[in-house]
C-alpha cells in the first residue's frame, strides 16, 4: 500500500507510513487545495521534528504556531489550524494512548464504529469523517464490515468524489472536476 495524494514522494511516504500524518492531513483539508493539506504533516515534521501525537500535543503552542507560519505556511489559516492540530493530538493522547491507528484497529471495529469514533475527534464532522473512512477503506487497508455503507457516498466503488479516490494525477483531475461541478450546482441552487 502506498498513497499518492500530494505529488510529493516524501509527503506521500509519510502519509503512507504514519497514521497520525494521514489523520492530520485530513484535518487540514479545508479551504486549501488537497495537496497542500496533505503535504502539511511533512512540513510539521520537518519544522518541529515531531511525528507522534504526544510530542505535538506537548509542544509550546507559540512554537508550534511559528512552525505553521514559516514560508510556505502549513495552512492558509495557521493560527486556527495549529490549534486544531494540537487539540487533535491531545485528544489522541488522552483517548487513544496517542495511537491514531487505534481509531480503526482497536477492538476490530466495523465501519459504523470507526465513523462514530472519527466523529468524536475535534475538527471531524460527518462529512470529513465519512471521507476519511472511505480513504481508509479504499486505500489504507481497512476492511471492517460495512465501511462502504458507513462512508456513503464516498465509499462508492469507482467514484471520484474526494481524496479517498486520488491514486494518480488523472484521478486527482477527476476529483477536482467533481468538486467543481458540486460547487456550481450548489451556487445554482440545484
Amino acid at each position: 500500500m502506498a498513497l499518492h495524494i500530494t505529488g510529493d514522494t516524501a509527503a506521500d511516504e509519510l502519509l503512507t507510513d504514519n497514521p497520525l500524518a494521514l489523520l492530520v492531513g485530513m484535518l487540514l483539508d479545508q479551504q486549501v487545495p488537497m495537496e497542500t493539506a496533505f503535504a502539511g504533516p511533512l512540513k510539521i515534521a520537518q519544522r518541529t521534528g515531531a511525528t507522534d501525537a504526544a510530542a505535538i500535543a506537548s509542544m509550546d503552542p507559540e512554537a508550534f504556531l511559528e512552525a505553521f507560519r514559516q514560508t510556505p505556511a502549513v495552512h492558509r489559516f495557521p493560527g486556527s489550524m495549529a490549534t486544531r492540530v494540537q487539540t487533535l493530538c491531545r485528544t489522541l493522547v488522552d483517548d487513544w494512548d496517542g495511537d491514531a491507528a487505534a481509531l480503526w484497529t482497536q477492538g476490530a471495529p466495523d465501519g459504523a464504529e470507526v465513523l462514530r469514533r472519527l466523529k468524536t475527534l475535534p475538527g471531524f464532522g460527518e462529512q470529513k469523517a465519512k471521507i476519511f473512512l472511505a480513504l481508509l477503506g479504499k486505500q489504507y487497508g481497512f476492511t471492517g464490515a460495512g465501511w462502504r455503507e458507513a462512508s456513503a457516498p464516498y465509499g462508492e466503488n469507482g467514484s471520484f468524489r474526494s481524496v479517498a479516490d486520488i491514486v494518480s494525477p488523472d484521478s486527482l483531475a477527476k476529483v477536482r472536476e467533481h468538486k467543481k461541478a458540486m460547487k456550481a450546482a450548489a451556487k445554482a441552487g440545484t
